[in-house]
């Protein structure tokens, strides 16, 4: 039987895979992975017009034609925005997700973004993925534990800065220039998203927005190209069997490393 070679990329909302890591997933597509993308919370509270069931079902339908641009599975969220906490209950409901799934290598936001929901969303995405294994560690639902090794890539925190407003400077570079019209496609299925973001945050133009923050990256790269994705990875002590770095020797082609890169 053929080894499966899957791609988990988890966003805490709706969009937010589009907006950092789709390009790359897609490449490992490309590459023959089976892709997946999982938000943590179901994007309730983004929306000034829409009641909050009827943004739920927006939203989920939006993430889910989005997906389907890339042959995804699209696994819908557990909690309400602003509700990811890094507690028991929500982190056995994301390991009953990562054991489903199995994947070899997992795309994940920064452990240091401009709100704690991304922030949440990394850590429990690291314990979940440290604790697959764990017999005795019970995800809800209930999933057999997984023993396969997983190689993790936290993606460029909003603007490439921290909380604290300091660079945050990629290890890896993945050019996703051949990907980025792909990717305006998938941004474009969130709809609901345009008015949103307009009025809370002055975006604009979250495609442009988009756009502006993969060239921003390509700007980083040793080798300058005009879009990128950006990721740094994770130890992989408790994750993998022996260090590696899979995301780079599957998509040889695609990535640079950095300076700092060990």
């Amino acid at each position: 039987m053929a080894e499966r070679k899957v791609a988990l990329a988890v966003g805490a909302h709706p969009d937010d895979v589009e907006f950092a890591m789709a390009g790359t997933l897609a490449l490992l597509g490309d590459a023959g992975y089976e892709c997946h993308i999982f938000t943590v919370a179901n994007g309730s509270c983004g929306t000034v017009s829409h009641s909050h069931a009827e943004i739920i079902r927006l939203r989920r339908d939006e993430a889910g034609a989005a997906a389907s641009l890339i042959e995804a599975t699209y696994h819908p969220g557990l909690v309400n925005d602003i509700e990811i906490y890094y507690e028991d209950g929500l982190l056995r409901r994301v390991t009953a997700v990562v054991r489903e799934v199995q994947p070899e290598i997992v795309l994940l936001p920064s452990p240091h973004d401009y709100m704690e929901d991304h922030q949440n969303t990394s850590r429990l995405v690291v314990t979940a993925c440290f604790c697959r294994g764990m017999r005795n560690w019970i995800s809800d639902p209930p999933r057999d534990p997984t023993m396969q090794d997983v190689y993790l890539y936290h993606a460029q925190p909003h603007s490439s800065m921290d909380i604290m407003r300091l660079a945050v400077v990629p290890s890896l570079f993945v050019d996703v220039t051949d990907k980025i019209d792909l990717k305006d496609q998938m941004l474009r299925c969130h709809a609901t998203q345009k008015e949103w973001l307009d009025v809370s945050q002055g975006m604009d133009s979250y495609l442009a927005a988009m756009r502006d923050g993969c060239a921003r990256v390509g700007r980083m790269a040793p080798h300058l190209v005009p879009h990128a994705e950006g990721f740094r990875q994770h130890m992989h002590v408790g994750l993998s069997a022996r260090d590696g770095d899979r995301l780079s020797d599957v998509l040889a082609d695609k990535v640079q490393r950095g300076a700092d890169w060990w």
